[in-house]
């Protein structure tokens, strides 16, 4: 659990510190002009907006918010993508392109895999509540009654004899 709740600390900072980590590797490993109007144009922007929009996808899932920890999928997805631009920050000569291509389809995939689980949790039924022990859990949902016939009631009029 605390692996998840890490995550879950992690991911805004994430947004802000990986750009930065774009540009000082930049800088550590003599990357060279053209790197930097990629760096500075197209890498900064895109991951800097890229991880704040699944920071909030993953947010707004209420299992996340109730228990203040992200599902394992998000620890898996964030962990290979933060992976992998980390290693784009290293700027390998002859690895860079196809380093770069797994990168992005890592996080078009993480968005989709963000965007899936949202609309799970987003089903009438799934709902999340916390209670005074700190324990969360999701109520089970409840399946529809079943259709009773309707009950007809027929009344018959008699004529008193007095």
């Amino acid at each position: 659990m605390w692996i998840r709740r890490a995550f879950y600390g992690w991911l805004v900072p994430a947004a802000f510190l990986l750009p930065l980590w774009l540009f000082v590797g930049w800088i550590a490993f003599n990357a060279g002009a053209w790197a930097l109007l990629w760096v500075l144009f197209i890498a900064v922007p895109s991951v800097l907006v890229g991880q704040l929009v699944l920071s909030l996808l993953v947010r707004a899932r209420p299992t996340v918010r109730t228990e203040r920890a992200v599902s394992w999928w998000d620890v898996a997805g964030f962990g290979v993508w933060h992976a992998l631009t980390v290693a784009l920050g290293f700027y390998p000569q002859e690895w860079w392109l196809p380093l770069f291509l797994v990168t992005v389809a890592v996080g078009i995939s993480l968005f989709w895999l963000m965007l899936w689980q949202l609309w799970r949790e987003a089903k009438p039924g799934m709902v999340s509540f916390r209670s005074s022990s700190g324990m969360s859990y999701t109520k089970p949902a409840t399946p529809p009654p079943a259709a009773r016939p309707h009950e007809v009631i027929v009344i018959t009029e008699q004529e008193s004899r007095s």
